[in-house]
C-alpha cells in the first residue's frame, strides 16, 4: 500500500453499543479494507481503544479532497457497503466523531510503518505494539512554526522514551466534499501518532512527560499559550489486519 500519495486523512472515532466492538472489527477487517482501497483510498489502521471497550478508532487516507469525494461515493454507493451496512450500523451509537486532517509539514504524513497486512482469514500475528494518538486543540491554526517546534522539542522526547514517530497532522479546513459523512470542520487540531513496543513502554513515555523538567519548562508553556482545551490521548491496540501495527 502506497501511502506517500495521501495528502488528506480522516481520524474516525466510533462509539459502539456495549459488547459489539469485536463484532464490528471482524466485519470491518473481513469486508471493508480491500473494498475501500479498491475505490482509491488507503486504510492505514484499525484499533481498539485500550481505555474504552466501546470505542473503535480507524484512519484512512486520500490523494486529495476531490479524490476523497470520488472514493467515498464509490464505496458508499457500491455493493459491499450496501450488503453489510445494516450489520455495521447495528454495532454503532455514534460514527460522526471525525477529524479531517492533512500533514502539518512536508514530512508529516504517514511515511513509515505502514506495511503488508494478512489476507482475510489468515492468522494474524499478535502485534505487541501500541499506537498513541495525541490530539491537541488550539485557539488558532497550528502553523509551520508550530510544526517546527514540534520537531525540535517533542520528537526528541519520543526518541528518549523509545517511541517511533509515525505522523503529525493538522486540521484540513477545505469544504467537506462528501457531506453524507459529517466531519468536525470548525476545530483547530494538531494530531500526532507514535508507536511503542508495548503498553509498558507507552506508560513509561507518559510518566516521563508528566515528570520531565524539560517538558515542563520547554514544551508545556508553549502548549498552554495555544491550547483551547486539554489534549486527548488515545492508547490504541491494532487489530489483526491493521497496516499500522
Amino acid at each position: 500500500m502506497d501511502v506517500s500519495r495521501c495528502s488528506v486523512f480522516e481520524l474516525r472515532q466510533y462509539t459502539l453499543r456495549p459488547g459489539r466492538r469485536d463484532v464490528l472489527i471482524e466485519l470491518f477487517d473481513r469486508e471493508f479494507v480491500e473494498s475501500q482501497e479498491a475505490e482509491g483510498m488507503s486504510i492505514l489502521g484499525q484499533f481498539r481503544d485500550l481505555d474504552d471497550p466501546d470505542r473503535f478508532v480507524w484512519i484512512r487516507g486520500f490523494d486529495g479532497m476531490e479524490g476523497r469525494a470520488e472514493a467515498l461515493e464509490g464505496f458508499y454507493g457500491g455493493p459491499v457497503w450496501r450488503e453489510h451496512r445494516e450489520a455495521a450500523n447495528a454495532t454503532m451509537v455514534d460514527s460522526d466523531d471525525v477529524l479531517l486532517l492533512r500533514a502539518a509539514s512536508e514530512d508529516g504524513g504517514f511515511a513509515v510503518g505502514v506495511g503488508a497486512r494478512p489476507a482475510p482469514g489468515e492468522p494474524a500475528p499478535s502485534p505487541g505494539s501500541v499506537v498513541l494518538a495525541t490530539i491537541w486543540y488550539g485557539r488558532e491554526p497550528f502553523d509551520a512554526a508550530f510544526a517546527d517546534f514540534f520537531r525540535r522539542h517533542v520528537l526528541p522526547v519520543l526518541d528518549e522514551t523509545g517511541g517511533e514517530p509515525l505522523a503529525h497532522l493538522r486540521s484540513e479546513h477545505a469544504p467537506n466534499t462528501f457531506p453524507a459523512l459529517p466531519v468536525r470542520l470548525h476545530e483547530e487540531v494538531f494530531v500526532w501518532f507514535a508507536r511503542f513496543a508495548g503498553e509498558e513502554h507507552l506508560d513509561r513515555h507518559l510518566k516521563y512527560v508528566r515528570e520531565s523538567g524539560r517538558w515542563r519548562d520547554e514544551v508545556r508553556p508553549v502548549l498552554a499559550e495555544r491550547f483551547a482545551r486539554g489534549p486527548q490521548r488515545l492508547r490504541l491496540a491494532p487489530t489483526g489486519r491493521s497496516a499500522l501495527r
